[in-house]
């Protein structure tokens, strides 16, 4: 595999979760950024962001119910 092949490749799902949980944090780096926006499909990275931030909801509010329990 040539190094165009391998940057032309679409990012897979595992590295979707890693580049929406780096965002979340503020951590994203630039070649990681640039490659989500050159191959990445805009309508995934929303899916997994909404997907990671209800199941964020979810553990708060399981934590605060145990907690409080």
């Amino acid at each position: 595999m040539t190094p165009q092949e391998k940057h032309s490749k679409a990012p897979n799902l595992f590295q979707i979760i890693a580049s929406v949980v780096a965002a979340a944090f503020g951590v994203q780096s630039s070649k990681n950024r640039e490659r989500d926006f050159r191959q990445g499909n805009a309508a995934i990275y929303v899916g997994v962001g909404v997907i990671a931030t209800i199941l964020f909801v979810l553990l708060i509010y399981g934590t605060v119910k145990l907690v409080l329990s």
